[in-house]
């Protein structure tokens, strides 16, 4: 089994670590709040069945873009893990290729992602608007992408969707992963409906795929019956063939274990035939992420 997903390795020596916790959309972290090593992320895998790892970006100082790939890359060197390695590079610039060609120095390098996600709750907000998704600039640097054969992670809310499909519009030789499922986080009958026309609305974009993770981010917690729904309906959505797990872990940790994850994961899929399984837990990822 692959594990395409967020893992962070923090770094003590990192000076916007501390302070007081700042509100996060995923709650009280304390139990966190520290390094999350390699070795650290190996023990909790355990005896999941997890056998790679893709490492996204974990929001440094965009100045220190380079650097962060730069150490994650010289761990994998090191001890073998992670397999793939998705950065970071500020699309909203003119042009983003001088970025793009320092990061890609590095072998591992897989893809990029910015964060565009942006919400009328300002603890849940990242960007600076709610449509720099279809921003000129970021079009045609997103678009860059293809020359390095290299992926987009894609992170917006659900009412941000359509926007989102301009850019994947202009970027049809990149492939586009979209975080979270999408990151449900109004669950009344009118959310679920926009988020459910909004996936529609990329999946339609063959280019597009749906990363299952973060399930708990809103609930904080590990829930079952809510991770069975949101795999239920993106896979009849997008098929099992354009859907990859994730874990997002450390920030699941505060809430669950990996085994206890990936074991609800493996019971809401347990209905799929083994192809579909085998494309969400291995397939899927392998392809996108060249791993």
């Amino acid at each position: 089994m692959i594990d395409s997903h967020h893992h962070v390795w923090l770094r003590s020596d990192l000076p916007w670590l501390i302070g007081p916790e700042q509100p996060r959309i995923f709650g009280a972290y304390s139990s966190i709040r520290r390094d999350y090593t390699i070795e650290e992320y190996l023990s909790d895998i355990g005896s999941t069945g997890i056998a790679r790892s893709v490492y996204v970006q974990a929001n440094w100082s965009p100045e220190r873009y380079e650097d962060e790939v730069a150490w994650v890359q010289s761990v994998a060197d090191a001890c073998g893990w992670p397999h793939g390695i998705v950065g970071f590079a500020d699309f909203t610039c003119n042009d983003a290729r001088r970025q793009l060609e320092a990061l890609s120095r590095y072998p591992l390098m897989r893809g990029v992602r910015q964060q565009f996600h942006w919400h009328e709750n300002p603890r849940f907000r990242f960007a600076s608007r709610a449509d720099l998704v279809k921003d000129s600039n970021v079009k045609r640097n997103v678009a860059l992408l293809s020359e390095f054969g290299w992926s987009f992670d894609l992170q917006v809310f659900a009412p941000q969707m359509n926007d989102a499909a301009e850019l994947v519009d202009a970027c049809r030789d990149v492939t586009f992963i979209l975080q979270h499922a999408g990151m449900l986080e109004d669950l009344s009958a009118d959310g679920r409906a926009v988020w459910r026309s909004g996936m529609k609305e990329l999946a339609c974009r063959p280019n597009v795929v749906s990363k299952l993770s973060g399930f708990g981010t809103f609930l904080h917690r590990n829930d079952p019956e809510f991770v069975g729904q949101m795999i239920g309906e993106t896979v009849e959505i997008f098929g099992a063939r354009r859907c990859m797990f994730g874990s997002n872990f450390p920030i699941e940790k505060i809430w669950t274990s990996m085994e206890d994850l990936v074991s609800t994961f493996r019971s809401c899929t347990g209905h799929l035939d083994e192809h579909e399984q085998r494309a969400i837990f291995e397939g899927t990822a392998r392809q996108v992420y060249r791993l």
